[in-house]
């Protein structure tokens, strides 16, 4: 293998590989080989690797005082067990979807064994790291990975203390056919920090080695079997032990965990569900920092805005090492461990824990009347910084200085804890996984919607989620940079002209309405049935006998390019939410235009343009096309093409409308607008989805999305499903202009009353 490795963020494409499965094939032996494909398929039939959910049990066990002993990992192993029904298995009873144990680094029991097994004393605790790696089955591949991680700790300027053959025990755990068919090759890798490091810094250079070596070898190699190579854990603080096991076989299937000197003052605890997907070694919680029960209902657009964001990302913490670090979100991971990346990136960028789980997971704050003014500041900050990982979740964390749990504001998933008087901290998914006496019983509760539960181990408390929260929140004054530095629609200039002169040079003269109406697909339905029952009922209608209608694909019948979609919005296994009942965890307010560098806080960071929903009124969109106010600019982008030109024209203006969004972001402008608004007998209106989503997708590519906003001026656009397609593909807001006149023509003719005023129109 050769001994280069990229480092440069532009040597890989980040949008591409966030949810590409590699296509494995042992070009060694000439023939497919299970080992090397984790058993989890590529795109087949009906199967997606893009729908890899989980949905488990997750639990842990601590000392409040932080005091390490073998009774935390007995307790921790017996959660597991009781956890058993909450996982799931195979066609085999004895192959687990996955299961696992965090703890601390067992600093007694890893002298022992590396000095019995590798002849090695290990430096003072804190001051090397240990981890268990998964690698290939195949001797020559799994020499390739070993001495390609070799070269990445030299180049790193740490110290390589040895690999150590981790002890394993298939036959004893009783493992299934099927995992054992997929096993790898288990060692424990130990690393010696450089001489003056301090501990936050060698964590640092071990995830540099950890993320550069996990890109190079199972995305970036021809190795058969890449994907079999995967470093559970790299850390000088906790060790992770998992696999494609029951809760039950967990132990039995590592000795070390059996071993009297293994010892820990915390444990956490996993049980893996994978919802409708595939198990795997390499998928078993718990991940590096967290454990999580639910599923990430969001992840396609978490994964893409991460990726987009690296463009802009810098660290005076990584500085030349970031590009080693991306993607930030890497290929062939779980929801779950999609999220742990997420979250590990913005903790070794310098955030506490506590304060990036409140940034990932956020309270529903923009209805809560009764939230404290800093801490609704620092969820309005951050959420110009980036959107939620929004659930349901339940998601246990730690970093070995703490350990904690936050339940995400919907509240779908349960979470209770106990505190005993002889201070030890039980938390779970369910009530009974540990026998407690009700005499030792201390404290017990339930975490609640958007709140937190953290164990900090250098205090040896509790510390409450509204304390917690209160002191993160005061470390900056967020309130007072929002102030300076947010925009609103409402300080905007007003413009003054609803109708602005052509573009393209062409005659001004416009379609009638009807004209418009026919040429982006309107019919009589749309109008009875969408539109005028949207504005009476305020909700979008639906038939209480479903949709019969042919799906697309199979339709002989001219459908727009949204009906195509309908299938992606899938019946999930969750309480329908109630916006009226529910809607202080609903809200359509966000912020729009360039974003800056997610690693960083500084006041620059909210200087974006905040609206209250998505949909914009024709004087807003005319407002924002004429913007030129402290700094922000805009440029309208045609998305028409000539008549003349037929289909064959399609192409070439996709290419000019994303060159053109280009120019725009090299010209320091701050927002887009897309517009069909040219649409005439002689120019073809590109579907704004399309137009949108080759944009978007175009500039994520280019890792240049987060540098502009994209809006939208469209006549296509009417229903609740196109607006949420075309936000999921990137609009930032949306003015559908044909919609509110075809309204207001309706008003004038009688077929909606006179009491719909041009307000009501627009804002029902």
């Amino acid at each position: 293998m050769p001994r280069t490795f990229a480092v440069n963020s532009s040597d890989h494409d980040t949008s591409s590989n966030v949810f590409k499965e590699l296509t494995v094939t042992d070009t060694r032996h000439g023939q497919n080989d299970l080992r090397s494909r984790m058993t989890v398929p590529t795109a087949t039939g009906l199967y997606s690797p893009d729908y890899e959910h989980d949905a488990c049990g997750v639990g842990f066990v601590a000392h409040l005082k932080g005091v390490a002993s073998r009774q935390i990992v007995i307790d921790a192993a017996r959660i597991l067990k009781h956890m058993t029904h909450r996982g799931a298995c195979g066609c085999e009873e004895n192959t687990g979807d996955g299961a696992g144990i965090l703890t601390a680094l067992p600093d007694a029991f890893l002298r022992t064994a590396a000095r019995r097994d590798l002849d090695v004393d290990l430096p003072p605790a804190g001051a090397y790291a240990a981890g268990n790696v998964f690698l290939p089955t195949d001797p020559a591949q799994r020499e390739d990975c070993k001495q390609a991680v070799n070269e990445m700790i030299e180049v790193q300027g740490q110290r390589l203390l040895g690999w150590r053959k981790l002890p394993t025990d298939a036959k004893g755990a009783n493992i299934g056919p099927s995992a054992l068919a997929a096993e790898p090759v288990m060692e424990q890798l130990f690393i010696g920090a450089a001489d003056g490091l301090d501990k936050d810094a060698f964590e640092r250079q071990l995830f540099v080695i950890r993320k550069w070596a996990s890109r190079h070898l199972r995305t970036e190699s021809e190795l058969s079997q890449a994907l079999m190579f995967y470093i559970c854990s790299l850390s000088s603080r906790v060790i992770v032990y998992k696999g494609m096991l029951t809760p039950d076989q967990v132990l039995p299937y590592f000795p070390d965990l059996q071993d009297e000197e293994f010892t820990s003052h915390l444990a956490m605890v996993h049980s893996r569900f994978s919802t409708n997907t595939f198990p795997s070694w390499d998928r078993a919680h718990p991940v590096r920092m967290i454990a999580h029960n639910g599923e990430i209902n969001t992840l396609r657009g978490n994964a893409n805005w991460m990726a987009a964001r690296q463009g802009v990302m810098e660290s005076p913490l990584f500085g030349e090492d970031l590009p080693k670090l991306f993607p930030v979100v890497e290929p062939h991971c779980s929801d779950s461990g999609n999220f742990d990346n997420a979250l590990e990136m913005l903790v070794r960028a310098g955030r506490s824990l506590p304060e990036a789980v409140m940034m990932m997971i956020p309270e529903a704050w923009q209805n809560h009347e009764s939230m404290p003014e800093d801490k609704r500041a620092f969820y309005e900050y951050h959420s110009a910084l980036q959107e939620p990982w929004d659930g349901p979740a339940s998601v246990s964390f730690t970093d070995g200085d703490c350990i904690g749990a936050v339940l995400d504001r919907n509240g779908l998933r349960p979470s209770r804890f106990y505190v005993t008087h002889d201070d030890r901290v039980i938390m779970a998914s369910e009530v009974g996984v540990l026998e407690v006496e009700p005499a030792n019983v201390k404290l017990k509760g339930r975490l609640q919607p958007g709140k937190m539960f953290l164990v900090d181990f250098k205090e040896g408390r509790i510390v409450d989620d509204e304390e917690l929260k209160r002191k993160v929140a005061g470390r900056r004054p967020y309130g007072e940079w929002l102030r300076r530095q947010r925009l609103t629609l409402g300080e905007l200039v007003a413009a003054n002209d609803v109708n602005p002169p052509s573009q393209n040079g062409e005659s001004t003269e416009r379609p009638s309405l009807l004209e418009l109406m026919q040429a982006f697909g309107y019919t009589t339905e749309t109008l009875q049935y969408m539109i005028i029952p949207l504005i009476k009922a305020k909700k979008d209608p639906i038939n209480s006998m479903g949709d019969d209608t042919a799906l697309p694909c199979l339709s002989d019948k001219p459908r727009l390019l949204y009906d195509y979609f309908k299938q992606l919005f899938a019946q999930v296994t969750n309480p329908a939410i109630d916006s009226i009942r529910e809607e202080i965890v609903m809200s359509l307010e966000c912020f729009i235009g360039p974003e800056g560098n997610l690693l960083e806080t500084t006041e620059e960071q909210c200087h974006r343009l905040a609206v209250p929903h998505p949909i914009l009124t024709d004087e807003e969109l005319l407002t924002l096309k004429q913007l030129d106010y402290r700094g922000w600019k805009s440029r309208t982008i045609d998305i028409t093409w000539p008549r003349s030109e037929g289909p064959a024209g399609l192409r070439s203006a996709l290419d000019r409308i994303c060159r053109e969004a280009e120019e725009a972001i090299d010209r320091g402008d701050s927002l887009v607008v897309l517009s069909d608004r040219e649409c005439s007998h002689d120019r073809v209106p590109i579907s704004s989805l399309l137009a949108c989503g080759a944009v978007h997708h175009h500039l994520i590519r280019k890792e240049l999305r987060t540098r502009i906003g994209i809006v939208l001026e469209t006549g296509e656009a009417r229903e609740v499903h196109h607006f949420c397609l075309l936000t999921g593909y990137g609009a930032d807001a949306i003015n559908p202009y044909l919609a509110f006149e075809a309204i207001r023509d309706a008003r004038k003719h009688g077929e909606l009353a006179e009491k719909y005023t041009e307000e009501k129109i627009v804002y029902a």
